[in-house]
């Protein structure tokens, strides 16, 4: 994915860190993964990855429990997951995942923060094309004595780069591939870290600091909103 992924690398898997509220973001995956493929997690490989996900955070047990009865009691609406593409200030793209129950509700606040901060909310499709969906997934690196074979070994699930740190290796696929690495994963027996999916962008905006700073400030009153899981953009 070349440099552009390279100077992005330091904000994978901060998606929860960097946003308020971080216990709020996790039971609204583990919901929707319950609403899509039910509450027994050895059967629904969505929802153990969101379980796998709410332990990265240190949720506790017990309310992780509480969101699977939650989203099986018949008492719950459940979630609509939600896109929103707009530009912030300076023209850079902005993309917002968003999980709700009032769309209504919602895409009032996006854009009401959008205009708030000189951004400007767009139509479906006017963004995304300038972004492309990837997979993210952390895994101890005590699970590879070998990078160079271990490597080699998911080539064939659809790895596309693979890097680490002193404590864990990040895998990255496209989002097409996403699933079949985590079964493979699961089938080599090596347990996930956690897991997420990111927009990266194919070209940059280059800012200087007093307009990245006021970029910013959008997208923190964007990732500070409750319905928002996750903001991407194209700042470098």
């Amino acid at each position: 994915m070349g440099r552009i992924f390279e100077t992005r690398k330091h904000v994978m898997f901060a998606r929860y860190a960097r946003m308020s509220k971080a216990f709020n973001r996790v039971r609204k995956d583990i919901e929707i993964a319950v609403k899509a493929g039910g509450p027994d997690a050895k059967a629904n490989s969505k929802l153990r990855i969101a379980i796998q996900n709410a332990k990265s955070v240190n949720m506790p047990k017990d309310k992780v429990e509480q969101a699977i009865k939650r989203a099986y009691s018949k008492d719950t609406t459940g979630y609509q997951e939600i896109m929103y593409e707009g530009y912030a200030p300076h023209g850079v793209a902005v993309i917002v995942e968003c999980a709700t129950d009032n769309p209504t509700r919602t895409v009032a606040n996006v854009r009401h923060i959008f205009r708030k901060n000189e951004g400007t909310l767009g139509n479906a499709g006017s963004i995304a094309f300038m972004f492309e969906k990837k997979g993210l997934i952390k895994v101890a690196k005590s699970v590879a004595p070998d990078l160079d074979e271990f490597e080699l070994e998911l080539i064939d699930f659809g790895l596309e780069d693979l890097s680490y740190d002193d404590d864990n290796i990040y895998i990255t696929t496209s989002f097409q591939d996403f699933g079949s690495m985590q079964k493979a994963l699961e089938e080599k027996n090596i347990e996930i870290g956690a897991t997420e999916t990111q927009y990266i962008p194919t070209t940059t905006k280059e800012l200087n600091d007093e307009q990245k700073a006021e970029v910013k400030t959008l997208l923190d009153a964007l990732e500070e909103d409750d319905d928002v899981q996750a903001v991407h953009n194209n700042m470098q």
